[in-house]
């Protein structure tokens, strides 16, 4: 047999036991289930054709629970065809567009851009899918931006048009949709409109990546592999859609026709009691959301899979979770470009709590001069700017630095650009972070360098203690001599009643004080 027939074969067979496994090979009505097929045939894997397949097998399951409604895949699939109806009706004069957008530069991709800034609810999910099917690129803002960034966004990504919800309204100018007779026809459009996600801009202004659309089921298949997520799970994406992750969490509940429960903000009680009364059987969360989880009593059921990514999980916050709540953890280490790199189940994380985990099948991660480069089905098309990220051998530079463990692990050592180079050492605050996490006081930690006039730079550390809990800055520099090295001491501790962290939970380092 030839070698490509033989990995062909196998790919084949890896795909139909994963979906055997995951309930996507269960028997259905057969007119549901052809037209389910048919669906995916002519609208394609994107976020259009996941919705009508799901509407075509699942009519009646509830869609989307937020806290003021409820919509079937039915009622969602109509919500979309109206609001796509009313974008294309709403597309601005030049006027309009001259007054909205000073430079009237017209997209990269030659489509209209929306800005969308709504929380996590119901007119979410309708807005950005309709935003795909009406050829309509869309731009994911963060909620948490102020005025002036959200205008200096608009501008960069050229957004003529803002669907918001009415909290964000005044701030952005947003207007109003215009009314569309009923019987108005949606105009296919030549292509479906890309979503944009914002990168987290941490340590500056965001960018725009371009989210590619699936051309088969090979990404969806790379996640059910290792995470045991089920068709028909009610799934409550807490982590907030306009990121990565929390969008990622909106496309697989539409590929497994899941209800998806959704709450407005974060809030760690509310979050629990929605898990028990929603009868929840997946969590979809970013890691800082975990240890506010831990701060609450301990439920007596729970879901069956929590997903968490968007930052690294800090010392033993993944064993102390698991203690908590049953080994049902699971962590993806990915970006905003990458989509996925790895993925750690709970036995990767009962082995070591700070493991990336391995990954999945038909994803390609080599560490090249310590950096991690990955391939997979869905990295990013580019930057909105027209930038992107140089390939190396066919693989995408993460912007981590990393290195295999013994047991086929990853390890990610901390991002390459926050190196420290202190007196011709190079210091991974990621080493520092995890041994200060340890610290049983300690509940968060974020090491950054600042200059030194001796040595260049230096490592600094913002801790947060435990409620009720102490540790002394002397304390922290001991243990990081005995269990790191002693150029890794910090010499500037920092004690803080918390860490300033934006949506995805990763620290904001502007934000914090300066020693």
């Amino acid at each position: 047999m030839p070698p490509d027939i033989g990995k062909e074969l196998a790919v084949l067979a890896h795909t139909a036991r994963t979906m055997g496994q995951r309930g996507l090979l269960n028997p259905g009505r057969p007119d549901r289930v052809v037209r389910q097929l048919w669906a995916l045939k002519t609208w394609g894997y994107g976020l259009g054709g996941e919705l009508r397949s799901a509407a075509s097998r699942s009519p009646d399951r509830p869609a989307v629970v937020d806290e003021h409604r409820t919509l079937t895949y039915n009622q969602l699939l109509d919500a979309v065809f109206n609001r796509a109806v009313q974008l294309q009706a709403s597309a601005p004069t030049s006027r309009d567009a001259d007054s909205a957008l000073p430079t009237a530069r017209p997209s990269p991709t030659g489509a209209r851009v929306i800005g969308l800034l709504r929380r996590n609810n119901a007119d979410f999910v309708i807005d950005v899918i309709a935003c795909a099917v009406a050829g309509l690129d869309v731009v994911l803002m963060n909620t948490q931006h102020a005025a002036a960034q959200l205008a200096s966004i608009r501008d960069a990504q050229r957004i003529d048009t803002w669907l918001c919800d009415d909290e964000f309204a005044t701030m952005v100018g947003a207007k109003p949709l215009p009314t569309v007779q009923p019987g108005a026809e949606l105009r296919p459009p030549s292509r479906e409109g890309r979503v944009v996600v914002l990168t987290s801009g941490t340590t500056g202004w965001p960018k725009g990546a371009r989210r590619p659309t699936s051309s088969g089921m090979a990404p969806l298949i790379s996640i059910l592999s290792r995470i045991p997520i089920q068709v028909c799970d009610r799934t409550l994406i807490a982590a907030p859609m306009f990121h990565t992750w929390g969008f990622a969490g909106l496309q697989l509940s539409l590929a497994m026709r899941a209800t998806m429960v959704l709450r407005s903000r974060f809030e760690a009680a509310d979050v629990r009691e929605t898990l028990h009364r929603e009868k929840c059987d997946v969590l979809f969360a970013v890691p800082v959301m975990l240890q506010r989880l831990l701060d609450e009593p301990a439920p007596t059921t729970g879901p069956r899979v929590v997903a968490v990514s968007g930052s690294a999980l800090p010392g033993t916050l993944a064993t102390d979770f698991m203690d908590a709540y049953g080994d049902i953890l699971y962590n993806l280490y990915g970006s905003t470009e990458a989509s996925w790199v790895s993925i750690a189940t709970p036995a990767d994380l009962r082995l070591d709590p700070t493991t990336a985990g391995r990954p999945p099948k038909g994803t390609d991660v080599r560490i090249i001069d310590g950096a991690i480069h990955v391939h997979n089905d869905m990295l990013f098309e580019g930057y909105t700017n027209g930038s992107g990220a140089r390939l190396v051998d066919g693989l995408l530079p993460t912007g981590d630095r990393g290195h295999w463990g013994e047991d086929g692990l990853l390890f990610v050592d901390g991002r390459a650009d926050d190196m420290i180079i202190s007196g011709g050492e190079n210091i991974y605050p990621a080493t520092i972070e995890r041994v200060i996490a340890g610290m049983p006081a300690v509940s968060d930690v974020a090491v950054f360098g600042v200059p030194d006039r001796e040595f260049g730079e230096r490592p600094a550390a913002w801790v947060v203690t435990r409620p009720g809990q102490t540790v002394t800055a002397d304390e922290i520099r001991e243990t990081v001599r005995t269990l790191a090295a002693r150029f890794c001491v910090p010499r500037d501790v920092h004690f803080l009643p918390e860490l300033p962290r934006n949506a995805a939970g990763k620290v904001v380092r502007r934000q914090l004080p300066e020693f």
